[in-house]
C-alpha cells in the first residue's frame, strides 16, 4: 500500500512549515506602499447619529482620508448582501432591511460601522479615529429574542411593523396535534441555546491592492471561501465585474463558520484601495472581534414529546425564538430554520413531526452559522427532550432511544420534514458507545463520587447532521441564492507529480493532507507527489469553500470523480503506445496494462508519454493531462452517532467537572483516522465550553460586557476530559468516496450529553433542568434553590 492511502494516519503534510513559523497569514502580507485601516464602532445599542465631525482627523498626521457612511452612499456602493431567502408560514418573504458598510443615520448595535480611517501607520489610523466627533441622540434597546417579540419593545428597524423577521414552520401540525391528543404520556423541556462567539485564533483580516494597468483588485483576506466573497462583493456591494476581483486567502487561523460570511471591512479596504491607488490593511483586534464576528446559536425553545405506553415516540413539537442580531448576516435566514428544523426525526422514527421557528431583529451583533449550524441547536433539543421522556417514563436513557431508533434495514428513510437518509447502523453505535463508556458500572462510579462528597451523572446524546452543505437543487429550493457544488482540477506533471486545485478551502482541517491522500490511493502513488492549492480566484476553479463539513463530503467527491477522469485518459494514453484496444487496458499498482498480458506502462512512463506527443492521433486525443469536475451532489450526507458522557459536581462550589466523555461516530469511510481524531476532540472543546462556561451577556442598554477574555471563558486544556473515540464506519452510498464528514461531530451531539449528565447529577436534589452556559454560579444558584445538598 503507498504511503498515504485512505485510511492511514498520516501526519500532516501541512503542519512543518507552521511549526517552523512559516505560516503566511493575512496580517504578515505587507504590500509595496502599504496603508492602515481603523474602524469607528458604535458604543450604543441604538441610537439615531445627530452629527458627524471628521474633520480634526482628517488633519491629523499621516491621515490619506476618513470615510464615512455619506462618502458611501456617494459612492453608489450597495450594502452588505443576505444569501438566504425564507419565505415565512403565510407565504411571505422575510424582512430583508439593508445592512450599510457605513451606516449614516441610526447605529443598531455596539460595534456597527460608523467611519473608516485610512493612514500611513496603524497607531495613526487609531489616533485619528479616536479624533471622530459623533453625537448620539440614545434609543431603547432590546437584546433578548422574547423580549424584542413583545408588544412596546424597541424596533431595530423602523420600515417595520415590528421586530419579527419571519414566522417560518415546517411539518404537520394537524397530525401533531393528534398524536399529542391521544398520547400516553408527554414530556416538555424549555430551554436556552446559549449565544457564543467564535473566538477563531487568527482574528479577521483584509489587505486590499488596486491595479490600475487592469483595472482590477486583489483583496488578501481571512476566508472560508474566497470565491463567495468575490462573487458577492464584486455584483452587489463594489458593482465592478467579478473577474476584476481576485481574492486570496492563504494560511487562516480558524475560521468555525465565522469567516464564511461577506463583511464590510473588506469591502472597504477594496474600495478605498482604488480611491488612494494604495494598499490598505485593516486587522481586527481581539475587541473588535467580539463586537463584529458574526455570533451564533442564542435560541429560546420549547420541545415536546408525544409517546405511547411502551415509550414509543408518536410526535414532536417545537417552538423556537431565534435571535438575529440587528442585520441578516450572509446565511443567518437558514440556520434556524433549514438546518436547524430539518434534523428533528434525530435517529427516530417519529411519524409526526413539527416546529415553528421566529426569526428575531436585535440590537445584537448579527448572529450566523457557527460549527453544526443548525444542527447543534436541534440535537440540543431533541436529546433534551428524550431524555426527559425517559425520566417521565422511568426508562433507562439508552433503552427508550434504542425502542425508537430506525432500525438498519429502514434506509432509506424519508423523514416526517422531508429529508431522506441514506444509511446508518444507529442501535450498533450505541451499543458500541455504551460498552467503551461502562454504562452499566456507572453507578459503583456514582457511589465512589458521594463518598467525596460529590454528585456524579451521566448523559447521553444520538445525534445526526446534516452536512455537505449541498446538493444545489435542494438548496435552492430551499432559499439558497447561490448553488452549492464544488470543484476539482487535477494537472499530472510530466515526472508523475500531481497538483491538485481545489475550491474547498482549508483553514486548520488538514486539507493538504487529506485531499492528497484521496488523490495517492487513485492513482496508487505517494502522498508526498501530491500538492494540493486552494484560497486564490485567480488559480482554482470556482468553488462554493469549505463549512457544513462539506470540504471531504463534496470537495473530495470532485476530486474523486476528477481523479477518474485523469485515469481514463491514462488508459487512452496507454492504449496508443501499447497498441491495443482501450477498452482492454486496466489501470492498477499505480500501471496501465493489457490485461491477460504482461505489457504495461507506468504512472511515471505514462505522466511523461502524455507530454511527449510525438505521434498522437491529435484530432482524436489532446496532449497532457489536466482535468476539471463540478461535483453537485444528489443528497446531503448523514454523519450521526453517540455521546456518552458522565460530569462531577462540587455542590459547595458549583462547579462542574466533565470526567469522562466517549464518542462512537459514523462519519462514513474514514480517510485519515488522525485527523477525524482531532476533529472530533476539537468539536468537543467547544461543545464544553458553550455547555459549561462560554456565557455572553448584553446589559439593559444593550453593552456586550462579556467582549474579552476576562469575562468571556473559553475552555483550556484543564477544562477537558480525556476525549475516547471510535469509528462506527457506514460509508455513504451516494457520495464517490463514502465518506460523510466530520468536523461537526463534538459541536453537534456533546452540548446534549454533557447538560444532561448534570441534570442527572442534580436530579437528587429535584432539579429538573438547567441552562447553559452552567457555569459554576448557576449551578450554585440551582443548588441552593433546591435546598443544597444534606439530605442526598
Amino acid at each position: 500500500m503507498p504511503e498515504g492511502s485512505i485510511g492511514v494516519a498520516v501526519k500532516r503534510k501541512e503542519d512543518e512549515r507552521y511549526l517552523r513559523g512559516e505560516g503566511r497569514y493575512t496580517d504578515d502580507i505587507v504590500l509595496p506602499r502599504q496603508t492602515y485601516a481603523s474602524i469607528l464602532r458604535s458604543p450604543a445599542a441604538h441610537a439615531r447619529i445627530a452629527a458627524i465631525d471628521t474633520a480634526a482627523a482628517k488633519a491629523m498626521p499621516g491621515v490619506l482620508a476618513v470615510f464615512t457612511g455619506a462618502d458611501v452612499a456617494a459612492a453608489g456602493l450597495g450594502g452588505l448582501p443576505c444569501g438566504w431567502g425564507v419565505t415565512d408560514r403565510h407565504g411571505q418573504p422575510m424582512r430583508e432591511p439593508a445592512h450599510p458598510l457605513l451606516v449614516a443615520d441610526k447605529v443598531r448595535h455596539v460595534g456597527d460601522s460608523i467611519a473608516m480611517v485610512v493612514a500611513e501607520t496603524l497607531h495613526q489610523a487609531r489616533d485619528a479615529m479616536e479624533a471622530i466627533a459623533v453625537e448620539y441622540e440614545a434609543l431603547p434597546a432590546v437584546t433578548a429574542p422574547v423580549a424584542a417579540l413583545a408588544e412596546g419593545a424597541a424596533k431595530v428597524h423602523d420600515q417595520f411593523a415590528s421586530n419579527l423577521c419571519y414566522d417560518w414552520e415546517i411539518g404537520d401540525g394537524a397530525a401533531v396535534e393528534a398524536a399529542f391528543a391521544k398520547a400516553h404520556t408527554t414530556a416538555k423541556v424549555e430551554l436556552v441555546n446559549s449565544r457564543v462567539v467564535p473566538n477563531a485564533m487568527e482574528t479577521r483580516a483584509c489587505n486590499a491592492v488596486y491595479d490600475g494597468n487592469g483595472d482590477s483588485y486583489t483583496l488578501y483576506m481571512t476566508s472560508q471561501n474566497p470565491h463567495v466573497i468575490r462573487l458577492l462583493m464584486g455584483a452587489f456591494v463594489l458593482q465592478i465585474p467579478e473577474h476584476k476581483l481576485r481574492v486570496v486567502a492563504p494560511d487562516v487561523g480558524g475560521g468555525f463558520g465565522s469567516k464564511i460570511y461577506h463583511y464590510a471591512e473588506e469591502a472597504l479596504c477594496t474600495w478605498a484601495s482604488r480611491k488612494l491607488r494604495r494598499p490598505v490593511k485593516w486587522t481586527a483586534d481581539r475587541t473588535e472581534a467580539f463586537l463584529t464576528d458574526a455570533h451564533a446559536r442564542d435560541h429560546v425553545t420549547t420541545a415536546e414529546l408525544a409517546l405511547d405506553e411502551n415509550g414509543t415516540f408518536l410526535a414532536l413539537r417545537v417552538d423556537t425564538v431565534a435571535n438575529l442580531g440587528a442585520y441578516l448576516s450572509t446565511f443567518a435566514p437558514s440556520i434556524p430554520t433549514y438546518f436547524y428544523a430539518l434534523m428533528f426525526s434525530g435517529q427516530y422514527r417519529t411519524p409526526a413531526i413539527h416546529a415553528r421557528v421566529r426569526g428575531v431583529f436585535t440590537h445584537t451583533t448579527p448572529v450566523d452559522a457557527y460549527r453544526g449550524a443548525g444542527r447543534s441547536e436541534c440535537m440540543y433539543a431533541l436529546e433534551r427532550v428524550v431524555d426527559r421522556a425517559a425520566q417521565v417514563m422511568h426508562l433507562d436513557p439508552a433503552e427508550i432511544r434504542r425502542r425508537n431508533f430506525i432500525p438498519e434495514e429502514g434506509f432509506p428513510f424519508s423523514s416526517p420534514v422531508g429529508v431522506v437518509y441514506d444509511s446508518g447502523a444507529f442501535a450498533k453505535g450505541l451499543d458500541m458507545a455504551l460498552e467503551r463508556a461502562d454504562w452499566h458500572g456507572f453507578e459503583a462510579r456514582r457511589a465512589e463520587s458521594r463518598s467525596r462528597g460529590l454528585l456524579r451523572g451521566r448523559g447521553l446524546a444520538c445525534w445526526i447532521e446534516s452536512s455537505g452543505a449541498a446538493p444545489s437543487a435542494a438548496v435552492t429550493a430551499l432559499g439558497c441564492r447561490a448553488g452549492l457544488f464544488e470543484a476539482a482540477k487535477i494537472r499530472v506533471h510530466p515526472t508523475g507529480g500531481v497538483t491538485v486545485f481545489t475550491g474547498a478551502h482549508s483553514h486548520g482541517q488538514g486539507h493538504e493532507t487529506t485531499f492528497a491522500q484521496v488523490v495517492a490511493e487513485k492513482f496508487g502513488i505517494d502522498v508526498g507527489q501530491v500538492d494540493v492549492v486552494h484560497g486564490d480566484t485567480a488559480q482554482v476553479p470556482f468553488g462554493m469553500g469549505t463549512y457544513g463539513s462539506r470540504s471531504m463530503a463534496v470537495g473530495g467527491g470532485a476530486l474523486s470523480l476528477t481523479a477518474d477522469k485523469v485515469i481514463e485518459k491514462g488508459k487512452r494514453i496507454a492504449a496508443h503506445l501499447l497498441e491495443a484496444a482501450e477498452e482492454d487496458i486496466v489501470f492498477e499498482a499505480s500501471a496501465f496494462k493489457v490485461a491477460g498480458t504482461d505489457r504495461q506502462l507506468g504512472w511515471v512512463e505514462m505522466s511523461l508519454a502524455a507530454h511527449v506527443p510525438a505521434n498522437y492521433p491529435l484530432d482524436k486525443m489532446e496532449p497532457c493531462i489536466e482535468e476539471t469536475t463540478f461535483y453537485d451532489p444528489p443528497n446531503f450526507t448523514f454523519p450521526n452517532g453517540v455521546f456518552v458522557c458522565e460530569v462531577e459536581v462540587d455542590p459547595e462550589t458549583g462547579q462542574t467537572r466533565v470526567d469522562r466523555l466517549f464518542g462512537v461516530h459514523d462519519v462514513g469511510r474514514c480517510i485519515n483516522p488522525m485527523i477525524v481524531d482531532g476533529q472530533l476532540h476539537g468539536g468537543v472543546a467547544q461543545a464544553i465550553g458553550q455547555t459549561l462556561l462560554e456565557r455572553v451577556a448584553y446589559d439593559e442598554d444593550g453593552q456586550l460586557v462579556t467582549a474579552s477574555y476576562m469575562d468571556y471563558c473559553l475552555p483550556r486544556a484543564d477544562d477537558l476530559p480525556s476525549i475516547e473515540t471510535a469509528l462506527n464506519e457506514v460509508p455513504c452510498p451516494h457520495n464517490p468516496i463514502g465518506v460523510k464528514g466530520a468536523g461537526e461531530a463534538g459541536t453537534t451531539g456533546a452540548p446534549a450529553a454533557v447538560i444532561n449528565a448534570l441534570i442527572d447529577a442534580l436530579s437528587p436534589l429535584g432539579i429538573e433542568s438547567i441552562d447553559m452556559p452552567a457555569t459554576p454560579e448557576v449551578v450554585w444558584r440551582a443548588i441552593r434553590k433546591a435546598g443544597g445538598v444534606s439530605d442526598v
